[in-house]
C-alpha cells in the first residue's frame, strides 16, 4: 500500500494524532506528510481509518 496526501490537505492533523507512526505534519508546508514510501503491513488498517476520517479527503490510498 502507497499513501500520498494531496494539497486539499486541511492541516488539521487528525491522521497525525490518529496514527503518528505514518503521518507527520509539516510546519513549512502547513499540511500533513506521509513517512514512508510503502506502509508497513501492520500499520495498514489505521491508515485506511485516517483516510475515511479525513474530512478533506486528502488521504490517497494505493494498493
Amino acid at each position: 500500500m502507497k499513501v500520498t496526501i494531496t494539497k486539499q490537505c486541511m492541516g488539521d492533523r487528525n491522521c497525525n494524532e490518529l496514527c503518528a507512526e505514518v503521518f507527520q505534519y509539516d510546519e513549512d508546508q502547513l499540511l500533513s506528510t506521509v513517512k514512508f514510501d510503502v506502509i508497513p503491513k501492520h500499520l495498514e488498517s489505521i491508515v485506511r481509518q485516517a483516510a475515511h476520517e479525513c474530512g478533506a479527503q486528502a488521504i490517497i490510498i494505493e494498493e
